[in-house]
């Protein structure tokens, strides 16, 4: 694929989608968004890929939201009655990029390299973990432009950091640093400045090692799952439950499990498993 504005890479398993333009802060324009869709598509369709990472080019910005220059010119919104209703009826993929999308059960990782703005912020709370450098900051800073959310923040934030902390942010436009993110539960892990794609692609291996069935069940079944009654959570849990326990993963890891042979046992002094603590076996 030849893009202009982003970078679309595989590593293995493991797609790196980078919003490059620098220049501008990494803000989304007409071209990145076409371009977004189409590298979000062929992750979301390729077989062969199981995580993602977004990731912003350069050292200042993750992504400073979508480009108001083009905006103000009229490139980046179609104010017509059938778009706007398109919109509604939720016939759209996004403004900057396939944001509207729910049902990528894939794992995906944000790495923070720097502001993250108005669809920026957005774009953060789109994936599923955010690994976010010491420098970077977060704000709803459309605010102050009158332009609202229209990427998904106005949903998706409340449902990180919780419903008071969101309207703080989404009201009053403020921006936060990496270590109040961190405190407010938007932030996964703090790195240091120039690290975070390092660490997430540490991460996204690890990912890439696990079974992945019951991985992207479970991940449906939160999501889907997110605000309904307890009752009809539990249904959809109990449907992609029995959906990946049948497949084929699910015998060779009880297999692993009763041979000793699994992820998290002590190989060379150092549990595989992430967090997990475990003495050498001495037999």
């Amino acid at each position: 694929m030849n893009f202009q504005e982003i970078s679309y890479q595989t590593k293995g398993p493991i797609a790196i989608i980078q919003i490059n333009r620098p220049e501008v802060m990494n803000c989304i324009g007409p071209i990145t968004h076409q371009e977004m869709i189409e590298a979000w598509r062929d992750f979301k369709e390729n077989d062969a890929l199981k995580v993602a990472i977004i990731t912003g080019a350069g050292e200042r910005a993750f992504c400073a939201g979508a480009d108001l220059k083009a905006a103000l010119q009229g490139k980046m919104i179609d104010l017509s009655p059938e778009e706007i209703q398109a919109h509604a009826n939720g016939e759209k993929d996004g403004i900057i990029g396939p944001s509207r999308w729910t049902d990528i059960y894939k794992p995906i990782i944000a790495a923070i390299n720097g502001v993250a703005y108005a669809g920026g912020l957005e774009w953060a709370c789109f994936a599923d973990m955010r690994i976010v450098e010491e420098h970077a900051s977060f704000g709803v800073t459309c605010r102050r432009w009158n332009i609202g959310l229209g990427d998904g923040g106005t949903q998706r934030l409340p449902r990180i950091v919780g419903m008071g902390r969101a309207m703080e942010l989404i009201l009053t436009g403020k921006v936060i640093n990496a270590e109040e993110a961190y405190r407010i539960g938007l932030a996964n892990e703090v790195v240091p400045k120039g690290k975070s794609l390092e660490r997430a692609m540490e991460l996204a291996e690890y990912l890439c090692s696990l079974p992945q069935p019951a991985m992207r069940s479970d991940k449906e079944a939160a999501y889907r799952g997110f605000g309904l009654d307890l009752h009809e959570g539990l249904k959809i849990e109990a449907a992609c439950f029995f959906d990946s326990i049948q497949q084929a993963e699910t015998l060779q890891g009880l297999k692993a499990f009763n041979e000793r042979t699994h992820p998290d046992r002590v190989v060379g002094g150092k549990a595989k498993t992430e967090g997990i603590v475990r003495q050498e076996d001495k037999n």
